[in-house]
């Protein structure tokens, strides 16, 4: 059933909020908490991050095709306007061999995303974040936290996508509550010595972000047909969560691209807060879908008929 899929929050987890931006909530209406946690966070103007989102602007801003990034974003509200399809179909259909045979339910909600991607990939975009942008520190991650409530991507654009007050809270926890998570995902240079893979193939940080997250959902569909005797509808309703939070992610970074772009109303602070969220949430929910649809261990798994 549609809605079923929505993440669960807790007491605890507003609590955690309340208590990451000095918010008393304890007579707020929950349905109205996040607009309440914006109001009360106000940009302190930190010259430091608002540098980094000056040396990003510099960069980049006149090589950047607005048109190419506004398209992406135009073409993701439409495709998120018919999400919940998506949701009420469960497992794509097969209609002839191979993956083009299986239907495209996910790869369809990704494929107004493809060529601005490509096009930031080509313009060296997600190295300049990178070089410009500090790692996933805790005080990072906190400015990021505050930094994209001050902007209305939060509270209106994603709003707008489809996402209600509760999904919102949501993504916001996903910046929050992982800080140990998100140190894990360091610039491509920070890579310790000694992994079992080639450094010089791995992309940059936000590249890694954006990209896989992408990736993930592209293969869903294959993954959800070839897997469909495994699947329960919780299994579905968190792949249909996690990609919809993972787009949500892309969605707040290809914002604040566009911004760069255009030179928009972003300060540059904000771009930094919002580069740094989008992807933030990207990497949160592309790992934890990996965990929830991909990885279908026996206790998780559907009953077998045969047993």
């Amino acid at each position: 059933m549609v809605g079923t899929y929505k993440p669960q929050i807790t007491d605890r987890d507003r609590e955690v909020l309340a208590a990451e931006f000095d918010v008393d909530t304890s007579e707020a209406d929950p349905g109205a908490a996040l607009e309440e946690l914006s109001d009360a966070v106000r940009s302190a103007g930190e010259s430091e991050f608002a540098s980094m989102g000056a040396a990003v602007r510099s960069d980049l801003t006149g090589s950047l095709d607005v048109d190419v990034i506004e398209s992406a974003l135009t073409g993701l509200e439409a495709a998120m306007a018919d999400a919940e399809s998506v949701r009420e179909a469960g497992v794509p259909e097969r209609h002839g061999p191979g993956d083009d045979g299986v239907e495209e339910l996910y790869r369809e909600l990704i494929a107004p995303v493809w060529d601005a991607y490509h096009h930031l990939v080509d313009l060296g975009f997600f190295e300049s974040v990178e070089e410009n942008l500090p790692a996933f520190t805790e005080s990072h991650i906190d400015h990021t936290a505050r930094g994209v409530l001050d902007t209305d991507i939060l509270t209106d654009d994603l709003a707008d996508l489809g996402f209600d007050d509760h999904e919102r809270t949501a993504l916001l926890l996903d910046v929050v509550t992982n800080d140990t998570r998100l140190s894990h995902w360091v610039p491509t240079g920070e890579i310790p010595e000694g992994v079992e893979f080639d450094v010089d193939y791995v992309p940059p940080l936000h590249h890694r972000a954006i990209g896989g997250g992408l990736l993930w959902i592209k293969a869903l569909d294959r993954h959800l047909k070839q897997k469909e005797v495994l699947l329960t509808e919780s299994i579905i309703d968190d792949a249909f969560w996690r990609t919809k939070a993972t787009l949500g992610g892309v969605y707040v970074f290809l914002r604040a691209a566009r911004d760069v772009a255009d030179d928009g109303d972003l300060t540059d602070e904000q771009v930094v807060a919002a580069l740094s969220s989008g992807a933030a949430i990207a990497i949160v929910n592309q790992e934890e879908l990996m965990q929830e649809a991909f990885w279908i261990h026996e206790e998780k798994r559907a009953p077998s008929p045969a047993r």
